[in-house]
């Protein structure tokens, strides 16, 4: 095997001098990307959160186009993380990435708040308090500005998204056992924050639009980001920024034309054979799963003397070839948890139309339907710091793990409980609707006579699965990826979700063509009356492609083999 030394990753601080472990990085460092995160997620979960209610009262769009919007919003908001993570792995650092695109958000903000603001931009109110089927609809201006708002939006919060985090963990040395320990914590306590952020949002800023108008709610989510920036370039001296070390798409399509090319190159029987690169920090081990792509590492006879003459579309390293499988092997991890994520975008869409037919007064108080997910939040932020102080440390004892428990039992453990929380929905929506049926309130918009606090089941159980699956899919695709490619990689945790709302989009279109055809014309799901619909048979239908997505799961879990 050929090997030279070639430059490791460097790290700098926000002059561009070599980073030091003193003066730069650590949880100091860490401190104000926790409190960036919080306030980020306050703003970007309070419009996600409550949107559907804009979108159908405010807007004038049905009930099925309004949840169609929101998690169309959501699911490009979250793939476009993948376009933030390549950009801060390939060309500027993720401090620029971070402050560009949280530029952007605040000015999609703005729009949407001015949109709000101005009576001339929205459609008028509708005078009666009938169904809603006759409100006049926005105007092509006026859907174009709501649009544009919200794509702005969804592009920096795409780029934060997808750089916050990778940048937080860089702020500790993974080559050092100390160090390492640490980066479990940071994901732990990251999550924590994401979710105080988000409490703040489903209470505060939720009851704000509710009461005191959206012009106001999105008002506050603009001073949100506004401050998340503030804070965020405070920190500016104290980062440790990883230098962007080039396309890591370059080096992956390196690989894979390399193998074809050499597709007729016998494989030598030992690896040892194969060219590689020497690594100053550390050491690859090769791994037998996709050996075909170890023949993108075999030199052909007019390079084996001086390999460092081949096209880097022809030979590749060893090395180079195992980040590509690493990458390989997590996609049907990545793949596994979209219907979890699916099972996530009802606490936004269907479970806040259900919050609104109900009973929402606490004494006095009327809570906003939306404000439901405080439930499950004001739990994770009691549960996720037990998990780290207690439980880690003592499964950590048993198990050996430096996290407790593997990543991937983490996520298994999450997408089991989602199961289950679809069949809570199911039974809780039944019971709604047997209540609006023995009152005979199916037909009208009033209230029914049934507390709220029946959707708080579906909420603890679902919340309590995102605890384990988000915080470990964040740390598991961080700790496994490349080291070139860890934006790109931690983006994948939040394309999942991406890719569970168009998920969700594309069954609620689906179910409701098919069942229209065994239902006379009538879908489950169509109309803007969830009281004539079918929503428990869509939740029985999901928790049963949940259960069965778990074993799919289960058997990927199995085949996986962690970096060494």
């Amino acid at each position: 095997m050929a090997e030279y030394e070639i430059q490791i990753e460097r790290y700098v601080d926000g002059k561009g001098r070599p980073a030091r472990a003193s003066k730069h990085g650590g949880m100091r460092a860490a401190a104000f990307i926790f409190v960036v995160e919080a306030l980020e997620n306050m703003a970007f979960i309070s419009i996600a959160t409550n949107l559907v209610r804009y979108f159908s009262v405010s807007m004038h769009y049905s009930l099925a186009v309004s949840a169609n919007m929101l998690t169309n919003y959501m699911g490009t908001s979250f793939l476009l993380t993948l376009v933030g993570g390549f950009i801060s792995d390939s060309f500027i650092t993720r401090f620029w990435t971070i402050v560009s695109f949280a530029c952007a958000e605040l000015l999609g903000l703005l729009m949407l708040t001015l949109q709000a603001h101005f009576p001339a931009l929205t459609p008028p109110p509708c005078d009666t308090k009938q169904l809603r089927q006759n409100c006049e609809e926005p105007t092509f201006g006026q859907a174009a500005m709501l649009y544009t708002g919200l794509y702005i939006v969804a592009v920096g919060v795409g780029a934060v998204k997808a750089s916050l985090p990778a940048h937080g963990a860089d702020q500790f040395d993974d080559t050092d056992p100390t160090e390492k320990k640490l980066i479990s914590h940071f994901f732990n306590w990251y999550f924590f924050s994401l979710c105080l952020g988000s409490l703040v949002a489903v209470t505060l800023i939720v009851w704000v639009q509710e009461n005191l108008g959206w012009e106001w709610g999105f008002g506050l989510s603009t001073t949100g980001i506004f401050l998340a920036l503030v804070v965020f370039v405070l920190g500016f001296l104290r980062y440790r920024n990883k230098i962007p070390s080039g396309s890591p798409l370059t080096r992956i399509a390196q690989v894979l034309i390399a193998a074809v090319r050499n597709r007729k190159l016998p494989l030598p029987a030992d690896s040892k054979m194969l060219h590689d690169v020497y690594f100053v920090e550390s050491s690859v081990e090769h791994t037998e799963q996709f050996r075909f792509l170890d023949k993108a590492a075999i030199a052909r006879r007019s390079t084996q003397e001086d390999p460092s003459t081949a096209s880097k579309w022809r030979l590749c390293t060893l090395t180079q070839v195992e980040e590509t499988k690493s990458l390989l092997r997590m996609l049907p991890i990545f793949a596994s948890t979209i219907m979890m994520n699916c099972c996530l975008a009802q606490l936004q869409t269907f479970s806040v139309q259900q919050g609104s037919t109900m009973d929402r007064t606490l004494k006095s108080f009327e809570i906003p339907a939306a404000s439901l997910t405080a439930i499950p939040l004001v739990i994770m932020v009691i549960l996720v710091p037990l998990y780290d102080q207690l439980f880690v440390p003592l499964a950590r004892r048993i198990t050996g793990h430096e996290s407790g428990i593997t990543h991937l039992q983490r996520v298994g453990i999450g997408l089991l409980l989602s199961a289950l929380a679809m069949a809570v929905a199911a039974v809780v929506e039944l019971k709604r609707k047997a209540v609006a049926r023995d009152h005979s309130l199916l037909d009208t918009d009033e209230s029914l006579p049934i507390s709220v606090f029946w959707l708080g089941w579906q909420y603890l159980v679902l919340g309590i699965a995102d605890m384990f699956t988000l915080a470990g899919l964040l740390e598991f695709f961080y700790s496994q990826a490349p080291s070139g490619m860890r934006s790109l990689s931690t983006a994948l945790s939040w394309c999942s979700i991406s890719s569970g709302y168009y998920l969700s989009s594309v069954l609620v279109s689906v179910v409701n063509k098919i069942s229209a055809r065994l239902r006379n014309g009538v879908g489950w799901l169509s109309g803007n009356n969830l009281n004539r619909n079918h929503l428990e048979l869509f939740y029985t239908l999901l928790c049963v492609l949940t259960f069965l997505n778990f074993f799919h799961y289960l058997a990927w879990a199995r085949w996986y083999k962690y970096k060494s």
